[in-house]
């Protein structure tokens, strides 16, 4: 950091396994890429190209390249794993990965059914070679998960090899763990993570309010995704409460405590 101040929540150093942030790239150019990284690769631990960009992104190679020289890892959208899953397409997916030497790999089955066990095989044969992500929930609004169904597939994902399960919430935010206005599925979380550990989970959370409810549930160190490229700075603000939405969550009681009683007299004084 640039400076000291006191009273910032500690955020463990990269590589970590807690706090993580996932960047969304949906098509940053190569110079995008560079000035990203430049502003933003110690805050930044893995790199999402967005559901099938991979496929059309221009410079691909040059881009996953500069995001592992920086200490940044990069990986193909589940999306693009459903697309060649469904025709018949694995084996050419693993080649795929493979070629562009990606230790992380996606798989989710959001757009398309999968079925469970056969899910979690394909979780356990890759993650013998790689590191897997394994994804949650549809994409479809329309489709609804009890929370005991959530969290079967989630615990028996990450027992069949997952390091991280992400919990559905599209680019948009509105499915998944989330109403369609955006709003967290409260008591669907609160069940998930009766039962399944938080630093297990990946949120995907691409709205501000919606990174702000996390950060007041779990702390400074929840593993967040589908992050916009020019949120991510604005995300670890968040996490050290320096920014008005959890600027009071992090502070010792009393110094809380006296800055509200404050506010609060001055507010007192101002409408008399």
């Amino acid at each position: 950091m640039n400076f000291e101040l006191p009273f910032i929540p500690e955020r463990p150093a990269k590589p970590r396994n807690s706090g993580l942030t996932m960047m969304m790239d949906k098509g940053l150019s190569l110079s995008e890429t560079e000035h990203f990284i430049e502003a933003n690769k110690e805050l930044t631990d893995i790199v999402k190209f967005g559901f099938g960009t991979a496929y059309v992104t221009n410079n691909l190679e040059e881009k996953i390249a500069l995001y592992r020289q920086n200490g940044i890892r990069p990986y193909f959208g589940g999306t693009l794993f459903e697309a060649f899953y469904a025709r018949n397409k694995v084996e050419d997916y693993l080649r795929l990965v493979d070629k562009y030497q990606l230790d992380l790999v996606e798989i989710s089955d959001g757009s398309i059914i999968i079925e469970h066990d056969e899910k979690c095989k394909l979780i356990h044969r890759m993650a013998k070679d790689r590191t897997v992500l394994s994804e949650v929930g549809s994409k479809d609004s329309g489709i609804l998960i009890s929370p005991n169904r959530w969290i079967k597939m989630m615990t028996t994902e990450l027992q069949a090899g997952s390091w991280k399960v992400i919990a559905e919430g599209r680019e948009a935010g509105n499915v998944g763990v989330f109403r369609p206005n955006g709003t967290a599925h409260t008591m669907l979380i609160n069940m998930i993570i009766a039962k399944v550990k938080p630093e297990d989970i990946l949120w995907e959370a691409p709205q501000k309010n919606q990174q702000v409810w996390f950060v007041r549930l779990f702390g400074a160190n929840v593993n967040l995704g589908n992050i916009a490229p020019n949120e991510v700075i604005p995300l670890e603000c968040l996490r050290l409460g320096l920014r008005g939405d959890t600027f009071f969550d992090f502070l010792p009681k009393d110094y809380a405590e006296r800055l509200k009683q404050v506010e609060s007299d001055t507010e007192e004084e101002v409408s008399e």
